[in-house]
Parts: structure tokens; sequence; C-alpha cells
């Protein structure tokens, strides 16, 4: 459901999705062809922290970890002119969409569970910054997209699948369809 834009409204574009979708990705390549600035709120929380989030979670558990994730995703909802990556599940917390819908526009982006799985296979800092949240694998990425995809759907404007689209096709896709 793509939604025209308005005078009144600010220039943040969130993308949100589960890891491997291609956020960080994408929010370069888009920032760059807005001519806006770029950031992955992980990257941001971890520097923030000056530890992984693979580290957070161990030292302070999941609670721990999202109440820094708000934290983080607060600032980053007062910025102008910025792609934010956001991390796969900032969505869980009914503020966390609360405060990205208010903020800016919410762009999904999906894979499918094989793709997903195969891009993170092939990543070699996802398994050293990020945490195995349930079972790991494939198993994990089909149970927590069960849980997450209705809060996804709940908070995005527009839903783009990056399952067989190259980063750059992608890009100029959410600027054509949301008039940026």
């Amino acid at each position: 459901m793509d939604e025209p834009r308005t005078g009144s409204e600010r220039e943040l574009v969130f993308l949100v999705g589960y890891r491997g979708s291609g956020k960080t990705t994408v929010a370069a390549l888009l920032a760059e062809r807005l001519g806006w600035r770029w950031l992955d709120a992980d990257a941001a929380l971890e520097q923030r922290l000056g530890r992984t989030i693979a580290q957070v979670f161990a030292e302070e558990g999941e609670s721990g970890f999202r109440g820094h994730e708000t934290a983080v995703l607060e600032e980053l909802c007062r910025l102008r002119r910025h792609v934010i990556a956001t991390g796969g599940g900032v969505v869980l917390s009914d503020a966390n969409r609360a405060c990205l819908r208010q903020s800016g526009r919410v762009v999904w982006l999906t894979a499918d569970p094989d793709t997903l799985a195969r891009r993170l296979e092939s990543d070699p800092t996802s398994a050293l910054r990020r945490p195995v949240l349930t079972v790991g694998g494939r198993t994990e990425i089909e149970e927590l997209l069960r849980v997450r995809e209705p809060l996804y759907r709940s908070c995005a404007g527009l839903v783009v699948d990056t399952s067989a689209s190259p980063p750059a096709k992608v890009a100029e896709e959410i600027i054509a369809r949301l008039m940026l």
C-alpha cells in the first residue's frame, strides 16, 4: 500500500525486515540516490555500547538488548534526511512500531526463508555479531517470521520483496513507489 508523500512529513525512511533481507545494503544505495545519509541501527547500538549485539545478549539478555535498541531508535527518529536500516526485531515493541510510523516512511523488505538462510550463511559477520535467537538456521527463520511478519506489516507503508531483485533495483523501486 503506497502512500503519497506530504510536505509536513519528516524526511526519514526506515527499512524493516528479517536479518538478511538486505536492509543495510539497500539503505546505503537508497541514501546515495536521494542525496541523504544512512545509518544501520544495529551498528549505531554496537558503537554506542562498545560491544557486539551477541555480547549484549550474552551479558544482559534479550530484554536488556531491547531496551538499548529502543533508546537508539528514539534518537534516530529525530534525524532528518536519513535512511535507517533497523534491526530485525525492532518491531517487537509496540512503542517502537509507533515511533517508526510517526517518524517517517517504513518499508518492509521481505525475502523467502531459503533466500534469507542462504544470505546469512554466506555472511561471515552474521554469526560473530548476531545471537542465535531460538534454534538457528532455517527453522529459526521460519519461527521468527511467523511472529514478526504481522508486526512488520502493521507498521510498513510499503512492502518490497528482495528475494530475486538486486539491491540497486530494490532501491529504485522504493524511490518510485514512495515518490521520493
